[in-house]
């Protein structure tokens, strides 16, 4: 998991190498490296730590050069290293690789090149590719005949881009992302459009099982069994390249701030893709929901919603689950797959299954260029512009809203949800937040915090757990309320907090007993999100009144805040919390 860029043109290379892994720094990495080729000699640097810091104490953007290749790397085989990070070299120096996904059998290719004489520095799986180019260019003494020797040995879902000592680019997908960036004078190969989107917005999507071969301002694509491919060239849309914080100290806090406006254009532009949706619910054998982290989040939740208000039901499965029991889905039925980035890739393989049963798929999805929406038969867009930070914010409320949308169109329009006052709700909340910064105060220093929902406020509290995990670094367990007296109970003491998610609704009363029975059976401090005061709340966070429908859209937004602010109590980076990565593409 990491993020690659390449470049050959009429400039420096190593510079735009560099900006281009700043830019895609959202996707998680803890090193960075980069190898331009100059006079006919690969030359490398890199570190552990952010592109910045690598970039301070070894000059990567001094390196020479008008060829070179650049990486970001979250550690998956070896430890977090100088030495693990990329690009490696081959055993002779004259290839460079840089790599994402995971090579399944290299270990039996690296004990075959080893017992070949050919020699390994790091513990990744990645050096077994460049030493693996190096003898398949030996014995061919040709760099498209080597390429495609090189790809029948490799199994797994990997991206790789590979420069040679004369400064070649060539670059190979199976199933992990890849890009072609032309411009007037320039070509890059990228694992993400925001490492060239500075340059050209031009981009070509390499499809599966392609590789690429790069020389004086041509290109050449090419399938597995060595045809010629065409690519066509696509606009990107620009506003990719506005990424910029504005006025705020982190993306993750104008990416909450952003959610009024985002909530608004969810699935806006979509109108037909959603009435298809609808109809493909509507007559299928049996509905499906998958997703992973957040989105699995947004599952649980379009159970509900699908069920209360168009009575239709629906199974969610946790994508990286799929796996093991394949056999759950039923031929011809739809499979709702939602993911932010559409490059997960245990959505991607639970999609794969689905097909392999003819399941139509419907794809809810930021970018409408992904893998995930050019597998779909149906691709909704969440339209909430790209989302930086690490942890999902506005992604996750624009989930929501599509899938409320979808609702209402198989109800038959009878679902009145006014979306326009969601959005005045949440401006309200994001304006009065100061409360919720001096409650973030008094949590910074616990080890454990609890959030009690029920119905359609359980899975809230479940990506509230989320949220606080990823952003605080505090243990939090989302639970249904009524299960308090069925176990939990017995660790909640007064050392932690419990936040109750209780609006006023069917769910009010009984999620105010559980309130009580923790203050009658511990000194656990209570925060409670509501729209009703209550005197069991040591801490009342208030969310405006309004419909039933819309408090799951509303009340999440407190807990985004809170998340954040604790961490910027605990002087944690919200935007790129530890050990985790934007765009899970490994398994």
């Amino acid at each position: 998991m990491c993020s690659i860029i390449g470049y050959c043109g009429s400039r420096e290379a190593a510079p735009i190498l560099v900006k281009g892994l700043k830019r895609m720094e959202y996707r998680g990495y803890d090193s960075a490296g980069v190898a331009t080729e100059n006079e006919n000699e690969i030359q490398v640097r890199k570190g552990t730590g952010r592109v910045s810091d690598v970039n301070s104490n070894v000059k990567l953007d001094d390196l020479s050069g008008k060829s070179g290749i650049g990486h970001t790397r979250w550690a998956t085989h070896g430890k977090v290293t100088d030495l693990n990070a990329h690009p490696h070299t081959s055993n002779s120096g004259k290839i460079a690789i840089v790599h994402n996904g995971t090579i399944e059998n290299f270990e039996e290719l690296k004990r075959h090149l080893e017992s070949e004489g050919y020699s390994f520095k790091s513990e990744t799986d990645s050096e077994v590719i460049a030493n693996l180019l190096q003898k398949n260019y030996e014995t061919t003494k040709d760099v498209t005949k080597t390429l495609r020797k090189t790809v029948s040995e490799l199994q797994g879902h990997y991206a790789f881009v590979a420069m040679f000592e004369n400064g070649q680019l060539t670059a190979a997908r199976s199933r992990e992302p890849l890009i072609i960036g032309v411009g007037r004078d320039d070509l890059f190969l990228s694992s993400d459009v925001l490492g060239f989107i500075e340059y050209t917005d031009e981009a070509i999507y390499v499809k599966n099982k392609n590789f690429v071969i790069l020389e004086k301002g041509k290109f050449e694509i090419f399938n597995y069994d060595g045809k010629h491919v065409e690519g066509k060239p696509t606009k990107v849309s620009k506003e990719f390249g506005d990424v910029y914080k504005d006025h705020y100290a982190y993306f993750t806090l104008k990416e909450i701030h952003e959610q009024p406006e985002t909530i608004l254009k969810a699935g806006e532009k979509a109108l037909d893709e959603i009435k298809s949706a609808s109809d493909y619910i509507r007559d299928a054998k049996n509905i499906y929901i998958t997703g992973s982290g957040t989105s699995y989040n947004a599952a649980l939740i379009a159970k509900q919603i699908l069920s209360k208000y168009a009575k239709i039901k629906a199974e969610p499965i946790m994508a990286s689950e799929l796996q093991f029991s394949p056999d759950i889905i039923e031929k011809n039925s739809v499979l709702i797959s939602i993911s932010q980035s559409g490059e997960t890739a245990d959505v991607l393989d639970a999609v794969k299954i689905a097909k392999e049963a003819n399941c139509k798929i419907i794809a809810i999805v930021n970018p409408l260029t992904s893998s995930l929406a050019r597998e779909a038969d149906v691709t909704i867009g969440m339209n909430c512009g790209p989302e930086i930070g690490v942890v999902a914010t506005k992604s996750f409320t624009s989930q929501l809203v599509i899938l409320y949308k979808i609702a209402q169109k198989l109800n038959g329009g009878n679902l009145e949800i006014d979306f326009r006052q969601t959005s005045e709700s949440i401006s309200k909340i994001l304006k009065d937040s100061k409360n919720i910064q001096q409650t973030a105060g008094k949590l910074k220093g616990i080890s454990d915090i609890y959030v009690l929902g029920s119905g359609i406020h359980w899975p809230i509290a479940i990506e509230a757990s989320l949220k606080l995990k990823e952003l605080t670094y505090i243990h939090a367990e989302g639970i249904p309320s009524g299960e308090l007296k069925h176990g939990p109970l017995a660790l909640i003491d007064d050392n932690v907090f419990v936040i109750i998610i209780n609006p006023n609704d069917p769910t009010y009363e009984g999620t105010l007993t559980s309130a009580r029975k923790i203050k009658s059976r511990s000194g656990a401090k209570i925060i409670g999100i509501s729209d009703v005061k209550s005197d069991l709340y040591d801490y009342r966070i208030e969310i405006p009144k309004m419909s039933e429908s819309q408090f799951p859209i509303l009340e999440i937004i407190p807990i985004q805040l809170l998340s954040y602010y604790i961490a910027r109590e605990k002087d944690t980076d919200p935007d790129y919390p530890r050990n985790l990565a934007k765009s899970i593409t490994v398994k």
